[in-house]
């Protein structure tokens, strides 16, 4: 590991994902986090949104550090997305840590880069309605809504305070009616649509803590 590198940090092998690009013609929902560890919620996420907008592919991104949480009891990275690809199983899910391999840590950096690089691609980013609540504590949250549109989901708890929260309140011209959100992908930003479905209360803290 090289020595600049902290052990949640280090990259491992056989990804997927070229971080050099290239030009597929694909709509792409990308679902970031550090599942710490992946879990049955983070792929139902992945396929509801897959199934609502016809996306081709949904790229689970192992983040290498979230910078809105402690790094205590954070895994190796090799170790999360291991957890990842042991759920992972449909072929249209791709489990990836291009983000540390692009150096990015912030995801409107992360979106800049993954635009340059695949210019063809139509991007969704993809979140609970509990990350949405929190997205005014992201850095450059506004560029974030600007660079892609956003596909939320339920998580059971978040959904009424979310949707009647800050967000949505600044987001609330850009809300996608039902009958359009298949259209997500290919709105230009800002843009974003609520996606209901069934809803898994799992979370990675509960698992951590049932395994010690």
């Amino acid at each position: 590991m090289p020595a600049s590198l902290r052990p949640w940090e280090a990259v491992p092998p056989a990804d997927p994902l070229s971080a050099r690009g290239d030009n597929r013609r694909l709509r792409i929902g990308l679902l970031g986090g550090s599942f710490n560890p992946a879990h049955q919620g983070h792929i139902q996420i992945a396929r509801q949104a897959a199934r609502a907008l016809g996306l081709d592919q949904v790229w689970l991104m192992v983040s290498p550090g979230n910078p809105l949480k402690s790094r205590d009891g954070m895994a190796p990275l090799a170790e999360r997305l291991a957890s990842v690809r042991r759920l992972s199983g449909a072929r249209a899910l791709i489990p990836t840590t291009i983000e540390s391999r692009l150096g990015t840590r912030y995801t409107v950096d992360t979106l800049h880069v993954l635009k340059t690089r695949f210019p063809n691609v139509r991007f969704v980013w993809i979140m609970g309605t509990d990350v949405f609540a929190q997205l005014p504590r992201w850095r450059r949250w506004k560029d974030v809504i600007r660079t892609v549109p956003i596909a939320v989901m339920p998580r059971p708890g978040n959904n009424a305070a979310a949707l009647h929260g800050q967000t949505a309140s600044f987001l609330r011209r850009y809300r996608l009616p039902a009958h359009q959100i298949r259209q997500l992908p290919e709105k230009t930003p800002p843009a974003w649509a609520f996606l209901p479905g069934p809803q898994n209360g799992i979370s990675s803290t509960a698992l951590r803590n049932a395994a010690q």
